[in-house]
């Protein structure tokens, strides 16, 4: 398979990359054919975090005796020198490996927690030291928000950069990317299927593929998901008027529900984390139900602070896509109390 080159880390990685999210939903032995089938088809780049649960140690079982021929990304989501300490440790036992090849702090949107992962007496003294020993080979970054991923890059602190970019929000995703190629900084693509909102794969990865220096990586549940999307590698990559049309009636379609989550609408007054309740039916595709629904799940924490909102239409004041926020909230809700309810009947007891 064709390899690109992941900015100034130097990595050369397969043109598609595996994204570990999804595998969180099935058996171990499910999700260890799973990663096999995409060793087999050639993919050299396996993503996963810390916060994925299950996700390093079936990976882990799946690259058993072939460790030398894979490049491995992982995450720590920790804001503390002892927190990622102990993630790092954790990282590479449940891998079954002595060093990462790409160690990336998780989900850095904003300027206080990425002064907080630059400290030298903290996480970024950590991942220095690592570096020195060899036991993590280059470091990046994931966002979720334009400006913080922008600041992110311009430190010249990361390798890498990894943030959401597909063609329903496209503008950001290239917005970044030309200040990634300006300091050479390896651009990876998560969600490109929007999180699952996108059902249309081969478009979706076509769109992507227009890019040689994005790599994009997808949560894979099932063999034959990878296997469509390989196909597209033997074929042209060019967009047909047909498709472009195509892309924009999607983009209309889906527009004023779309919701992609750069957090503008933020200071919520009743402290209503509203992009996660936004895109609470896409989380609920692709993570294990228990982390949604069940005591303690970030959607469920979410959720309960939804009757909460006290309709001042602020958020949408702020929304630079105009959403009606308050109108989608309230479906939201009405999804998630059906949701919860199907849930439920399969575990009473939670």
């Amino acid at each position: 398979m064709e390899k690109v080159r992941l900015g100034k880390s130097g990595l050369m990685v397969t043109r598609i990359g595996f994204g570990g999210i999804p595998i969180q939903r099935l058996s171990d032995g499910e999700a260890v054919s799973v990663v096999k089938r995409c060793l087999d088809l050639g993919i050299n780049y396996l993503d996963t975090a810390r916060n994925y649960t299950t996700s390093e140690g079936r990976i882990g079982k799946a690259i058993h005796g072939h460790r030398k021929d894979l490049i491995l990304a992982t995450k720590s989501g920790a804001r503390t020198k002892e927190g990622v300490e102990a993630d790092l440790a954790q990282s590479l036992k449940m891998l079954g490996t002595d060093y990462i090849d790409l160690y990336q702090f998780h989900n850095v949107s904003d300027s206080k927690n990425l002064e907080r992962v630059l400290d030298p007496k903290g996480p970024m003294g950590v991942v220095d030291k690592a570096m020195k020993d060899g036991v993590i080979k280059h470091v990046g970054i994931t966002c979720h928000a334009i400006d913080g991923a922008k600041e992110a890059v311009k430190t010249d602190r990361f390798e890498t950069v990894m943030f959401p970019f597909n063609f329903m929000s496209s503008e950001p995703g290239l917005e970044l990317l030309d200040l990634a190629k300006k300091h050479d900084v390896g651009f990876i693509a998560m969600k490109p299927l929007s999180g699952g909102m996108l059902t249309n794969v081969i478009l979706s990865f076509k769109y992507l593929l227009q890019f040689p220096e994005v790599v994009p990586i997808v949560g894979i549940e099932k063999p034959a998901e990878i296997e469509e999307i390989m196909q597209l590698l033997g074929r042209s990559w060019k967009l047909t008027e047909t498709e472009e049309v195509e892309m924009k009636r999607l983009k209309d379609d889906m527009g004023n529900k779309f919701c992609r989550r750069c957090d503008y609408c933020q200071p919520c007054t009743a402290k209503i984390a509203i992009s996660t309740v936004m895109v609470g039916p896409s989380f609920a595709k692709r993570m294990p139900p228990e982390r949604l629904f069940g005591p303690g799940g970030n959607l469920a924490v979410a959720m309960s602070k939804v009757e909460e909102c006290t309709d001042c239409g602020e958020c949408e004041t702020r929304c630079p896509y105009k959403l009606p926020i308050r109108e989608i909230m309230k479906e939201r809700m009405q999804w998630y109390k059906e949701a919860l309810a199907e849930y439920m009947k399969k575990s009473p007891l939670i």
